[in-house]
């Protein structure tokens, strides 16, 4: 008889064990594992995407302000070259003329 009642207690404290430690290892594994997973990836993303991002812009901001200031000095001098050269040929050469055609006539 106290046999049977000792597996009887036995075999329930089994049960409620196994339900017991079922559902707090589900718990804790699910709060721990979301935890962690949060702050993993929280760490992970931040150094991968500051990386990736100080990388990345660098690369893109020089070849853009290379292209770009190539492109706009040439467009600037040539403009400016263009705009100045002719004002200066139009001023030195009448003034010269006038000179020149002063003293000659």
């Amino acid at each position: 008889i106290y046999l049977s009642i000792y597996l009887s207690v036995i075999y329930h404290l089994s049960i409620y064990l196994s339900i017991y430690l079922s559902i707090y290892l589900s718990i804790y594994l699910s709060i721990y594992l979301s935890i962690y997973l949060s702050i993993y990836l929280s760490i992970y993303l931040s150094i991968y995407l500051s990386i990736y991002l100080s990388i990345y812009l660098s690369i893109y901001l020089s070849i853009y302000l290379s292209i770009y200031l190539s492109i706009y000095l040439s467009i600037y001098l040539s403009i400016y070259l263009s705009i100045y050269l002719s004002i200066y040929l139009s001023i030195y050469l009448s003034i010269y003329l006038s000179i020149y055609l002063s003293i000659y006539l």
